[in-house]
């Protein structure tokens, strides 16, 4: 990608980073335009983690440069560090305090914060302003960790993991809350196991394996550059169900419609999906498929 670097948010050019004998991040580059959604995929043991800890401040790391918001995270001060938000995938409330109350607490460490009352009906806990947090169900104390992230008002927002236990609606409503900061102009990384989730909120993404960036674009480019196969289906004569997995599906449809002289019975065309084209770019279709094969 070739990007002015004052138009990004974040530049990261050969991050790595050791646990003992362990590489998590291994030569990743990663650059994020202001005010973009970028989502961050990746298997558990990739490095996203990792890496949204370097970004925050929070890690040192072994090598490479990494800017945030113009400046190095591992060097900035504390008010550079302000104008980050993070929800991590831990929880990071004290149990005995109030939603309000410890939405409030954490406004206080911010200088320009947004409305607490306000914050705490955008994540969905209105209804549970009072209640302590040792009372609430796992679902509400991950939104709580959300209010916590946004309060500060930040202008780079991290979110790892973040609608871990969310139900359907509550996992809805935080899309929603995610657009209108990125239509206010809040940059965003998210990282996400949730396939829909991804290709819902960001407007590119990058796959990580093995600490290293395998494959980066708009989840259109990624499906188009590695989702190569389509499935064509359809019924023989005799209702047999039938499928083929093909590079040309035009193809194969036109041969379906000389055979069946015309209409073609149940015929389906399927593209390859994000969640196939992630499955092929981290290898788990290869798991997948050995261990079919293994139990058979």
């Amino acid at each position: 990608m070739t990007t002015d670097t004052a138009e990004l948010a974040v530049d990261v050019r050969g991050l790595r980073k050791r646990y003992g004998d362990v590489t998590a991040v291994d030569g990743l580059d990663l650059r994020i335009r202001t005010g973009e959604v970028f989502g961050l995929l990746g298997p558990n043991g990739a490095g996203k983690s990792t890496t949204v800890e370097i970004l925050q401040g929070n890690r040192a790391r072994d090598g490479g440069d990494v800017t945030v918001l113009g400046a190095d995270p591992g060097s900035a001060g504390r008010g550079r560090r302000s104008r980050v938000g993070i929800v991590w995938q831990d929880e990071s409330a004290p149990a005995e305090l109030t939603v309000r109350e410890t939405v409030r607490h954490f406004a206080g460490y911010y200088p320009t914060p947004r409305d607490p009352d306000r914050v705490i009906e955008l994540v969905g806990l209105e209804k549970k302003a009072n209640a302590r947090i040792k009372s609430l169900s796992g679902g509400q104390r991950r939104r709580l960790d959300v209010a916590l992230g946004v309060i500060g008002d930040p202008e780079l927002l991290l979110l790892d993991e973040p609608t871990t236990g969310f139900d359907p609606a509550a996992r809805r409503r935080f899309w929603e809350l995610i657009r209108m900061l990125a239509d206010e102009g809040t940059t965003i990384l998210l990282t996400t196991h949730y396939l829909e989730e991804a290709e819902a909120l960001a407007r590119r993404l990058a796959v990580i394996a093995s600490g290293r960036v395998v494959a980066e674009g708009t989840p259109a480019e990624l499906r188009a550059r590695y989702g190569t196969r389509a499935t064509v289906e359809w019924t023989e004569a005799d209702g047999t169900p039938r499928s083929e997995r093909t590079d040309t599906p035009t193809r194969a449809v036109a041969e379906l419609t000389y055979r069946f002289d015309g209409e073609i019975p149940g015929l389906r065309i399927s593209r390859p999906t994000l969640e196939d084209v992630y499955l092929r770019l981290t290898g788990q279709d290869r798991q997948d498929r050995h261990s079919q094969e293994t139990q058979r």
